[in-house]
């Protein structure tokens, strides 16, 4: 992949992950897009350079979506690379909280409906510029689950089965994921040890790119891949106990 002079559209871009990638990506020289539900922080991330282009989005409704479409279509045909970062993770268990449908409808429409609609309505830009790529942010969790977040451990397993089979599809545009632990953002705050921090993510994955390396498994999600290949009962039994 050509990692400068491109133009970059990113979800949840205002923190962690996406703020992480959307610093990487400018000290290579590129426009982003950048993606997020508060205005405020958007402008002010915007403040730091022209390069950055705010738009005031919620992914899973539906109206917002056709006018971040029909904003794309109309100002930036050039757009080359869609980056599916925004996600959102709740800790429940379903016997004890009975009361838990819109945090379930809420998960499933931002983690993976909101991504492949997303991918669907911005394929046709995509497809007529160069050097395109869409990045599908999953999880370690989408591997091996947790008990604490099935609902979103399911959402992750479901980018990543759709990525590998999206990728069968597009023969011109190049379809990465990016499969991280646990990483240091405000939604893992109080979550978990060990984690690493969204710079640690984005240089390992900046490194991915530039060899065309489709699924970029970060950290210590290499160690739990071997793991679930070698003793899956093993990765299992790790993971029935983590609250992070």
């Amino acid at each position: 992949m050509k990692l400068s002079s491109n133009k970059i559209l990113i979800t949840g871009a205002t923190s962690g992950i996406g703020l992480a990638l959307l610093e990487a990506f400018l000290a290579y020289d590129n426009q982003i897009i950048a993606l997020g539900r508060n205005e405020e922080r958007l402008k002010k991330l915007a403040q730091r350079t022209p390069k950055i282009i705010p738009f005031c989005c919620d992914i899973s409704n539906t109206e917002d979506l056709d006018q971040l479409v029909f904003f794309i279509e109309q100002e930036h045909k050039d757009l080359n690379i869609l980056i599916n970062n925004a996600g959102i993770q709740y800790n429940y268990h379903f016997q004890e909280n009975p009361q838990i449908s819109a945090q379930i409808t809420q998960e499933i429409n931002v983690n993976f409906i909101a991504p492949v609609q997303l991918i669907a309505l911005l394929l046709p830009t995509l497809h007529s510029n160069k050097n395109a790529a869409i990045v599908n942010v999953s999880s370690g969790l989408g591997l091996v689950p947790k008990m604490t977040a099935p609902v979103y451990c399911a959402t992750k397993a479901a980018i990543h089965i759709f990525s590998q089979s999206l990728r069968y599809q597009l023969s011109a545009i190049k379809v990465f994921e990016i499969i991280p632990p646990l990483v240091e953002t405000p939604m893992t705050a109080g979550r978990g040890k060990g984690k690493i921090s969204p710079q640690q993510l984005a240089d390992e994955f900046m490194q991915a790119l530039k060899k065309d390396k489709l699924t970029v498994n970060i950290g210590k999600v290499k160690w739990l891949k071997l793991i679930n290949r070698v003793c899956p009962r093993f990765a299992q039994k790790i993971m029935k106990g983590s609250f992070s």
